[in-house]
């Protein structure tokens, strides 16, 4: 009888990508097998059972592909957090850094109105720059994060650390050590 695998042994990782020195953490790899898929979806949605949420926020990219797949099993809409220049609409900005920069990201200014119960999905937690950007948005048009979902966890960077000082409850499946 084989062990039962578990949401990390479906994620590949790739040395020195996308510089020398990273360990890249794949999820497409998780993404790709049904029952990976499945397995992270459902594991996300464990911690929020019986709780309202009126929409999952999903930051770009994989975080749309999580969210969306988490949404449609909460029965909530899904608003996409995008990179800058991407949504048709009215937006709000927020800037932010990145391990090897400086980036900025979007919400239709109308994506989610004063009150409602946000869940905020990605992929992956590495310095919490992106999630912060994230939240700072969702706030700013009043919606009230209730927990912010990943399915990897990299807690050398320091992003849980960044995330739960903002107040913020922070769920993830596992974690990774090394950059």
């Amino acid at each position: 009888m084989q062990p039962t695998k578990t949401v990390r042994d479906y994620i590949r990782t790739i040395p020195d990508f996308p510089h020398a020195g990273i360990m890249f953490r794949d999820v497409t790899t998780l993404f790709a097998d049904p029952r990976g898929l499945r397995m992270a979806v459902d594991q996300m949605l464990h911690p929020y059972a019986g709780q309202r949420i009126d929409k999952v926020v999903g930051l770009e990219a994989r975080g749309f592909i999580l969210g969306g797949a988490v949404a449609h099993q909460l029965g909530t809409g899904f608003v996409p957090v995008r990179k800058a220049g991407k949504l048709p609409g009215a937006v709000i900005s927020q800037d932010y850094t990145l391990e090897y920069g400086a980036a900025t990201v979007e919400l239709h200014e109308d994506a989610i109105e004063a009150g409602e119960v946000i869940l905020l999905v990605d992929d992956l937690l590495a310095t919490g720059g992106t999630a912060e950007a994230g939240i700072r948005l969702i706030e700013r048009l009043g919606g009230k994060i209730l927990s912010c979902a990943f399915v990897v966890d990299l807690p050398e960077l320091g992003g849980r650390k960044r995330l739960e000082a903002l107040g913020m409850d922070v769920q993830t499946i596992c974690a990774f050590d090394g950059a």
